[in-house]
């Protein structure tokens, strides 16, 4: 063969080859489905939620497979829908089942549960992006029902490594009415417990006085009776009161749980792991910054790609099972590979310690170690799971 004929036969080769790029051979379509549920009136509206909260990350993980398959012939749609308040969610999530088994859901515990037992879902692969229900991961697990959001447990259980690892022992905690503050003040209790730790006093904030005006004259006089303890943990996962309580206490003591030092799933602090580059991607596609459930339905869809990469198959079961195996990993930007427990479909990952302005610690800390991995000392590890649909 003369050097002509061979450059001629590379540069056809090359030639095919970009022809070939964008050519989707497989196709895997992937449903986002958002059920409205009324949000509580709070205080303060500093925090919006953004309307396409979780459905922006989902966009992102979308663009990221595509980088991605476009080069193997691998192609992925991402079809989604708002279900209002009141409406029936169980239709549409039908419908969209139709069209696609694999579905991410920004939905209630329960809305879950009525989603997954659904005819149309049992050959489906669910995640949910947003519930931190330790039911959903424990007596009320669904073996279609894959979690990519960490239960509230596993955020409770890093933050109680922190209090150990700072022997802050004297604890005291303030928890709100609403339902998300009560199962997150549960989970602090149980993941005190598994820690050895005990709480001295607690005290539930119904106050209906407006703490934009009042906060300096109120949190002193409802913190007084505390005495002395070594932290305040504040139950607000509505971020309703606990904003007014920093700096305001009687004793001058570190705030944690839902304000001041708190256990993320994601917060635009976290730089290192290569985080900063997905953190800039999102911001340039979206124009804000990325959530918990936008890291979520992020996680979710790139579960998705990992696998069709992997397997080069759209099987659901080939899917399923290659996410559940030993061989999976998905590279999170949180400085270890991301697996699933294969006990009950949680998504195993690091957990982000932070104060608005910066990234303090990350779970599991140094000496918390576990018999099989250390990830696993976040949550409900294999011997106190009650799931027995995996």
């Amino acid at each position: 063969m003369t050097v002509n004929h061979m450059i001629r036969t590379s540069w056809a080769l090359a030639l095919c080859l970009v022809c070939s790029v964008g050519r989707a051979e497989i196709t895997l379509d992937v449903g986002y489905l958002k059920i409205a549920v009324p949000t509580p009136p709070t205080l303060s509206d500093l925090d919006p939620i953004p309307e396409n909260n979780g459905l922006a990350g989902a966009e992102t993980g979308l663009q990221d497979n595509l980088t991605t398959g476009k080069f193997l012939g691998q192609g992925y749609t991402l079809t989604h829908e708002t279900v209002p308040e009141g409406d029936d969610p169980l239709a549409k999530a039908a419908e969209m089942l139709a069209a696609s088994p694999f579905l991410i859901l920004d939905a209630p515990a329960e809305t879950l549960l009525a989603i997954a037992d659904l005819p149309q879902a049992q050959n489906a692969l669910l995640f949910n992006a947003t519930a931190g229900d330790l039911s959903l991961r424990d007596a009320d697990c669904r073996a279609n029902l894959l979690h990519t959001l960490p239960s509230d447990v596993m955020r409770t259980d890093a933050l109680a490594q922190v209090l150990v690892k700072k022997r802050w022992n004297d604890l005291v905690m303030i928890t709100g009415v609403f339902p998300k503050d009560i199962a997150y003040a549960e989970a602090i209790r149980r993941s005190l417990r598994k820690f050895g730790l005990t709480l001295s006093d607690e005290k539930i904030w119904d106050a209906g006085a407006d703490m934009r005006r009042t906060a300096a004259q109120e949190i002193p006089l409802f913190t007084q009776d505390f005495g002395d303890y070594d932290a305040l943990i504040i139950a607000d996962e509505l971020h309703d009161f606990g904003r007014y309580v920093l700096y305001n206490t009687w004793a001058a003591r570190p705030v944690v749980g839902s304000e001041g030092l708190s256990a993320r799933t994601w917060y635009p602090v976290i730089e290192q792991w290569g985080a900063s580059q997905l953190q800039s991607r999102f911001e340039e596609q979206h124009n804000r910054e990325m959530t918990s459930q936008d890291y979520a339905a992020w996680a979710a869809i790139r579960t998705l790609g990992e696998a069709m990469t992997r397997t080069n198959s759209t099987d659901i079961k080939t899917l399923r099972d290659y996410i559940l195996s030993d061989a999976f990993e998905l590279a999170g930007f949180k400085g270890r590979p991301l697996t699933y427990r294969t006990w009950n479909g949680q998504l195993r990952q690091p957990i982000a310690l932070v104060h608005p302005r910066a990234l303090v610690a990350q779970a599991p800390l140094e000496g918390f170690l576990h018999q099989t991995n250390e990830l696993d000392s976040l949550g409900l590890d294999r011997p106190e799971s009650k799931c027995e649909a995996y």
